[in-house]
């Protein structure tokens, strides 16, 4: 109960600051940003297309993928794009309480890790699902087996439904180890693990094709991997992590 209202505080925080920000540039009491801002402020992060046609997955409608990429996805590129803008403003105002920009700050975080998972999720996609190459080894000799690996991945997806989350297969490159981490929101994550697989298990993601029944929808997901891309992910960590 403690953490739930301590979320809830702080996504209350981040709107508010957002929605004070918005009105304050708005009315003029907030210095604007820059004419040119640096790279972290700039608020131009463009959506990535998807890259299957998601009339053709199996088990996955086409109405709920477009429905998912266009106003969760899309819509969190939107708002990251709004945050940095809103965070040049209030870089510059001198007269920002902390309290305000540390919502600005917190929705930032919140919007970064949605945009990538997303774009990893959907990166995800398209393929038959059967999985092969340097990823299945290393999965099967970090788990004991690939099916071991698979058993815990569901688990965790499983844990998650009913409420939200993510379950993402990531590469540790400071352990230099595979592991399937529980996520709560867009910002949890183990500190420096790049992300393989995403699997997104707010009820946006399953709601509309399968009600209540998560294990169905995680069991279409699986069918629908695509594990050559999952196979790149892993290669460029790996290497990343050698050096």
């Amino acid at each position: 109960m403690v953490d739930v209202s301590r979320r809830t505080a702080f996504q209350t925080l981040g709107a508010g600051a957002l929605a004070m920000a918005a009105t304050d540039a708005a009315s003029g009491q907030v210095a604007a940003p820059p004419a040119e801002s640096p790279p972290a402020f700039a608020g131009t992060h463009q959506p990535k297309p998807l890259r299957f046609d998601p009339a053709k997955l199996d088990g996955l409608s086409e109405r709920l993928i477009r429905s998912h990429w266009e106003n969760n996805y899309i819509g969190s590129v939107k708002t990251l794009n709004m945050v940095e803008t809103r965070l040049a403003a209030a870089l510059a105002d001198a007269d920002m309480p902390p309290v305000l920009y540390g919502g600005l700050k917190r929705e930032e975080l919140h919007r970064t890790g949605s945009v990538i998972l997303h774009e990893i999720y959907f990166d995800g996609l398209g393929g038959d699902g059967q999985a092969a190459g340097s990823i299945r080894a290393a999965l099967a000799k970090a788990w004991g087996s690939f099916e071991t690996w698979a058993k815990d991945f569901r688990r965790t997806g499983l844990s998650l439904a009913g409420g939200s989350g993510w379950v993402i297969l990531a590469y540790n490159l400071h352990a230099r180890s595979l592991r399937n981490h529980w996520a709560w929101d867009h910002m949890h994550g183990a500190a420096a693990s790049v992300p393989i697989l995403a699997l997104d298990m707010y009820e946006h993601s399953f709601h509309m094709d399968y009600g209540t029944q998560a294990a169905k929808y995680i069991d279409a997901w699986f069918r629908n991997l695509d594990w050559e891309a999952a196979d790149r992910r892993y290669a460029r960590a790996t290497a990343i992590g050698a050096t």
